[in-house]
């Protein structure tokens, strides 16, 4: 009995660990794992993602073949030129046009760590304008995304940016994507996209 106990303890001990295990989203080589939607330029150039604005200028998103549930995400971003873009959860697209939650990637005062609505309600939260000093423009900047449940909470650099819950989003089913805003002259350079299933 004993020896079945221990059994037992030792594989939901390591079930739990498996479950707990952080995956990488991107090889540093190729867009495996990634689908390109809109005609925005998605590369890889020296082990970096790059998110660039074509000559369309139009929206642009990339996003995983796999969808996600309750996460918890962790990247890098380097923001050059305007640099707006996002990070959307649960979302899925049509064409251009994505059906989910974003928390918002932007230029200094353009609310980073916010939860906007696309074709929806629009700004859920933004970040109190004093956590903007987290946003290190030009520079690379770690971004952490939890979400479960109906519950997101978003850390820039170890500030958290915003904890929200709501019922729709806690519906919600779908991709992480990464999103160029149309407008042109974007470019947002990605790295160490990680993520944990809960």
């Amino acid at each position: 009995m004993r020896k079945y106990l221990i059994l037992v303890l030792g594989l939901l001990i390591s079930s739990v660990g498996f479950a707990q295990k952080k995956v990488s989203l991107f090889n540093g080589k190729n867009l495996d794992g990634w689908e390109v939607y809109g005609t925005e330029k998605w590369y890889v150039e020296s082990g970096l993602l790059v998110s660039e604005s074509g000559p369309d200028k139009e929206y642009g998103y990339l996003g995983t073949e796999e969808e996600f549930k309750d996460f918890e995400l962790t990247l890098e971003f380097k923001q050059e030129a305007n640099g707006n873009s996002g990070v959307f959860i649960r979302s899925t697209v049509d064409g251009t046009k994505v059906s989910g939650w974003q928390v918002e990637v932007a230029p200094p005062g353009s609310n980073t760590g916010g939860i906007y609505e696309s074709y929806g309600r629009g700004w859920l939260i933004q970040p109190d304008p004093e956590k903007d000093k987290a946003l290190k423009f030009g520079e690379w900047n770690k971004m952490r995304i939890l979400v479960k449940g109906d519950r997101v909470t978003s850390y820039l650099n170890g500030v958290e940016m915003v904890d929200y819950s709501d019922e729709k989003i806690g519906d919600g089913v779908g991709s992480v994507l990464l999103q160029i805003h149309d407008g042109g002259g974007i470019k947002v350079y990605w790295r160490k996209i990680e993520i944990r299933k809960l």
